[in-house]
């Protein structure tokens, strides 16, 4: 088992400085030995803790965890497709000269295939954009990358509790809120490396238009604002409730006003 993980983990590192190799063709990109141990314990605590948070969902609940990897499945490999479509853009036909539209479709649906199957257990080094005449996003996109980490953080976390819920008798040994809380600290450790690579570390950080500090920075301020619009918001809410209350409970001016203007009236008629 170690050593499969080792094998992949170094596919995905060799995976990922190919990747930045083809972004950046334009220039000479030197890759530093310690952004090799980045990626590789990047990629360590993400793919191991990914795989074993299956295997512990699979142990109690072997039919469900067919259709997570389906709804994994089928929304890595139609999101390139749906991007397309709303694109607008034509059919790329320049793939190879010597296949047909029907052969092309075939090889960007093999494609496809790939990039969903390695998105399931890890973030893909390179996104796959199918208007684009190399068929990949050579843009850094920090927001796509944040939903796509959060999304899969509150995902291990919902399987593991799913697991703790309906967990047997052969786990009795296991001390199992230890094992969850290790394994989401995995997860985090390997978000951290992440980002430590794409802030200092990276080949051509100088080329991004934002850092991930930034990034991270202007998602924060966006999610304060929303909450003090939405506190805002309610505030304005319980004022307006408050008001016809009190207009409710308190005699309006017309009536006070006219009060006097009648028992002025009465005297005078009194007198009269």
């Amino acid at each position: 088992m170690v050593l499969s993980l080792l094998s992949i983990v170094y596919g995905a590192l060799r995976c990922n400085i190919l990747a930045i190799k083809i972004k950046y063709d334009e220039y000479d990109v030197k890759v530093k030995p310690l952004a090799y141990v980045c990626i590789f314990l990047w990629r360590s605590f993400e793919i191991a803790t990914r795989v074993i948070v299956l295997v512990l969902f699979t142990s109690v609940l072997k039919a469900w965890v067919v259709i997570d990897i389906l709804i994994n499945f089928l929304s890595f490999f139609c999101y390139p497709w749906i991007l397309f479509w709303c694109s607008g853009s034509p059919f790329p036909e320049n793939i190879e000269k010597a296949l047909s539209r029907v052969g092309t479709t075939i090889v960007l649906g093999f494609l496809t295939l790939l990039y969903a199957g390695i998105n399931m257990f890890c973030w893909s080094a390179v996104q796959l954009k199918i208007n684009n005449p190399d068929l990949i996003s050579k843009s850094q996109n920090w927001y796509q990358l944040l939903a796509y980490y959060m999304l899969r953080f509150i995902e291990n976390a919902f399987l593991l509790l799913m697991w703790y819920l309906y967990k047997t008798d052969i786990y009795m040994y296991v001390c199992a809120p230890l094992l969850i809380l290790q394994l989401l600290i995995g997860y985090c450790t390997a978000i951290l490396f992440m980002m430590v690579f794409y802030q200092f570390f990276h080949p051509c950080k100088k080329l991004f238009s934002s850092s991930v500090s930034e990034s991270f920075q202007e998602w924060l301020k966006c999610a304060c604002c929303d909450c003090r619009r939405q506190k805002s918001c309610e505030s304005v809410e319980k004022t307006d409730l408050r008001f016809p209350a009190d207009r409710e409970e308190t005699p309006s001016s017309s009536k006070i006003s006219s009060m006097p203007s009648q028992i002025l009236n009465t005297d005078e008629l009194c007198s009269a």
